[in-house]
Parts: structure tokens; sequence; C-alpha cells
């Protein structure tokens, strides 16, 4: 028994691999030769101001189901469970009837073996998916202080799970077979 779960873990990790260890490009920064957000190329002039389009999700499913493997820095698994629990009160408690979809298919588990580099594995399972919806944790917790998100204490807090992330991946995931 304990042969078979060491040989399917690492089939899983070496089929996993490729996401595990692709590289999330930093949130806002503009694509080489780009001037950022706001700013026009140099030598035009400033485009007339544009109505706010909607915010597209950081971290959307469009699949049946989902997954996203969190790599968390080994020294900040504490802060990143204390950031799930947050997350998970959000989204129960949220009036927005999304939110509560979100939480009747969101689990996360802690892989016992370690990611490469000595981080931690979690793995966000999501069945079902709300298609198009926002699974960012830090989105949600953020929305959730609705107004206070702002303040000096949640600005801080905020931050402090942000430098939890050593990489994350999403999968998209259809089921084949039930």
């Amino acid at each position: 028994m304990r042969r078979s779960v060491v040989t399917m873990t690492a089939a899983l990790t070496l089929a996993l691999a490729p996401a595990v260890f692709a590289q999330t490009p930093p949130a806002g920064q503009p694509p080489a030769g780009q001037p950022p957000a706001g700013q026009a190329p140099a030598g035009q002039p400033p485009a007339a101001a544009a109505p706010a389009a909607p915010k597209e999700p950081r971290m959307a499913l469009t699949g049946a189901s989902g997954a996203f493997i969190f790599t968390i820095k080994s020294d900040q698994t504490a802060a990143f469970e204390e950031l799930v629990g947050k997350v998970k009160t959000a989204m129960t408690s949220s009036e927005n009837p999304v939110r509560k979809q979100q939480a009747a298919g969101y689990r996360v588990f802690k892989a016992a073996e370690p990611a490469p580099g000595g981080n931690a594995l979690y793995l966000c399972l999501v069945d079902p998916a709300v298609a198009a919806a926002e699974y960012d944790p830090l989105v949600i917790l953020a929305e959730s202080l609705g107004t206070n998100a702002g303040t000096p204490e949640n600005q801080e807090m905020l931050k402090k799970y942000a430098g939890v992330f050593a990489n994350v991946s999403r999968l998209n995931l259809t089921p084949i077979a039930k």
C-alpha cells in the first residue's frame, strides 16, 4: 500500500511539475517595451480618458472544476493557513451570492511532501468552479474588508499575506470519468 502511494505521488509530481515550476509574471508590470498603464508611449500625446472597464479576475477558472497549487515559503505556512481560514470565512459570510457559491466547492489541502527548495505545497481544489469568478485569496480578503481595507492595519495584514507565496499555478479541470 505504501509503495502505491509513493508511486502515485511521484507520478503526480512529474505530471504537475511544469505547472508547479511555471513562473507567474509579477502583477502590474507591463510587457517589455510598453509604458505602465495610464501612460502614453514616448512621443505620443496622452489618450482621452476611457471609461473604466470591469476589472478582469486575476485568478479565474474556466473549467467545470479547477485547482490552484500554492507553493508557500517554508517559514510562512502558519500565515498562509491563517489566510485560507479568513478567505473561507469571507466567502461563507459574504452577501455576494457568487462568493457563497465559491465557498461551497473550495477545499485546501497541505501536501505531506515538500516542494523543491524546502517550500510547502498546498492544493486548493475547486469543485464545482464558478466560471469567471475571482479566486485570488488576497482579492477576496480585501473585498471582505470593504472600506476598511485601506486602513494601515489591514494594509499591513494584506502585505504580510502577499509575502507568503513563492509561486501559484492554476489548473482548469474537466472531468472525464465519474
